[in-house]
């Protein structure tokens, strides 16, 4: 159940406050299979009764500040559209661009922003074909809100789902974990400290055709059961999103897991836990186990990919828990937090 009676800046941080907000409200009322897989795509069969598949994705950007370390809130926009329908194993074609403006806004940071939202689309290998332009009176938003929706195509006979999760099945990160959160944190001046940490946002189209490549001439396309960037919420939501969701149970290694010293450093001060910060440009991925070093080996041949590494392992029980194993040798539960250690991140 919906406990609050007014929203709060929990209910967008994408963890429990989030998942009540869509369960028991959104799809109480736009209920549909497509809407209850619960994946940040829908795969639509087009023209229907054929063996052609296409992925529809779409996703709001209010990040703040709107030009951060690493990017701005255009290239995040494109990345964030165009990774959601990568997570499917399609290929991005097309995207949209709805702008939602404040009065008073410089056209001069609105040019920047733009022009870095085509230079993301050119190297995305995607193309903004339609969008939407609104301004808003002085204060009744925060400078410019962005939002995107993507089209891709399914070409393989890839067909991801957490249905397909068993025990002994593999996790694998590609990289580093918390660049993005720690990135934004920096730039809102809440860090007194000088660093060279940049946001992760990158388009993560190409490594995903590198796996499904590599599966496909490997006869394998089954072994590839799952997808998904870990962006709000972080590593640790996206798991219990997947534990929950295959009602399996994810057991992690601390110490498998990249983490930068400078943003470990960073979490450390601030008392913030890495799994839960952001990330706008890393994947995992859940592989059958004989897929796995192979997986592993053609993620690390891309540059987004080089710190790829196997990081848990899908067990039967207990249903719906995360739990790592520490550096110390202990073991905790990973729960998902109700809201987001920060907010307005993406």
């Amino acid at each position: 159940m919906i406990r609050e009676t007014h929203i709060t800046l929990a209910h967008g941080s994408g963890g429990r406050a989030t998942r009540d907000l869509i369960q028991h409200l959104f799809l109480e009322h736009f209920s549909n299979p497509q809407l209850a897989a619960l994946e940040d795509y829908a795969t639509i069969g087009w023209p229907p009764g054929s063996n052609s598949r296409l992925v529809f994705s779409t996703d709001s950007y209010v990040v703040k500040p709107i030009i951060f370390p690493g990017g701005d809130i255009g290239r995040l926009a494109v990345h964030g559209t165009v990774n959601d329908v990568a997570m499917s194993g399609a290929r991005p074609l097309c995207i949209s661009a709805g702008f939602i403006l404040e009065e008073g806004l410089a056209i001069d940071v609105l040019r920047r922003i733009v022009q870095s939202m085509a230079a993301a689309a050119r190297s995305a290998n995607v193309t903004i074909v339609t969008g939407d332009t609104k301004v808003v009176e002085r204060g009744s938003g925060d400078k410019i809100f962005i939002n995107t929706s993507g089209i891709g195509i399914i070409e393989s006979a890839v067909a991801l789902s957490m249905t397909k999760i068993v025990p002994g099945d593999k996790v694998i990160l590609s990289g580093t974990i918390g660049d993005h959160g720690t990135a934004i944190l920096i730039a809102r001046g809440e860090l007194a400290i000088e660093s060279d940490i940049e946001s992760d946002t990158a388009c993560l189209s190409g490594l995903v055709k590198a796996i499904i490549d590599m599966t496909v001439s490997s006869n394998a396309v089954d072994a590839i059961r799952l997808m998904r960037d870990p962006t709000r919420g972080g590593l640790a939501t996206v798991l219990n999103e997947i534990a929950s969701g295959a009602n399996c149970h994810i057991k992690i290694d601390e110490e498998r897991i990249p983490l930068r010293p400078d943003v470990a450093g960073a979490c450390e001060l601030l008392g913030l836990d890495p799994l839960y910060v952001a990330n706008e440009g890393k994947l995992v991925v859940v592989v059958a186990p004989e897929l796995a070093e192979q997986v592993v080996h053609a993620m690390r041949q891309h540059p987004l990919g080089r710190e790829s590494a196997v990081i848990g392992e899908i067990q039967h029980e207990p249903h719906g828990f995360v739990a790592m194993r520490t550096a110390f040798g202990g073991s905790r539960i990973v729960d998902m937090l109700s809201g987001d250690q920060l907010p307005r991140i993406c």
